[in-house]
């Protein structure tokens, strides 16, 4: 079961790609604009699986994983500071930001990034694991699928 709910994960995060990214996100917005943890929310609320809204809160769901590439599985959540920490006792260095893992290296989130002009933008985008396990600020790996 944890499988085909792992290869739906990956089936519609992938659907995703290139849509809009705008922080604080209505969950009512999705699936047309995401924020980081809005999407997450949306790919697990599809398979039957009701996570909190924030990323912070997020943090706090499920199993903690060693950080490490060989020891990720599809669905996995990789959480770091970013430009907008969020902090609670049990994430004293705070949490903004939020990835999936989408298997063969590969992690799928909704990011911000300031577009060539200056103005604000970003989108749901695919990038290596390494640019999120290797960031400075990366906190954690959670696991919501067993």
């Amino acid at each position: 079961m944890a499988d085909k709910k792992r290869s739906i994960l990956v089936k519609y995060a992938r659907k995703q790609l290139g849509k809009p990214y705008k922080y604080g996100a209505k969950l009512r917005e999705a699936p047309k604009i995401f924020d980081c943890s809005s999407f997450v929310y949306y790919l697990y609320q599809l398979i039957g699986i009701q996570l909190p809204r924030t990323a912070l809160d997020q943090a706090s769901q499920g199993e903690t994983v060693p950080p490490q590439k060989n020891k990720l599985k599809i669905g996995d959540l990789l959480f770091f500071k970013g430009g907008w920490g969020h902090y609670n006792p049990a994430f004293p260095m705070g949490i903004g930001h939020v990835g999936i893992y989408v298997g063969s290296g590969k992690v799928i989130n909704a990011r911000y990034q300031q577009n060539k002009n200056g103005s604000d933008g970003g989108s749901v985008i695919e990038e290596t694991v390494e640019s999120f396990l290797n960031r400075p600020d990366f906190v954690i790996v959670k696991r919501i699928l067993d």
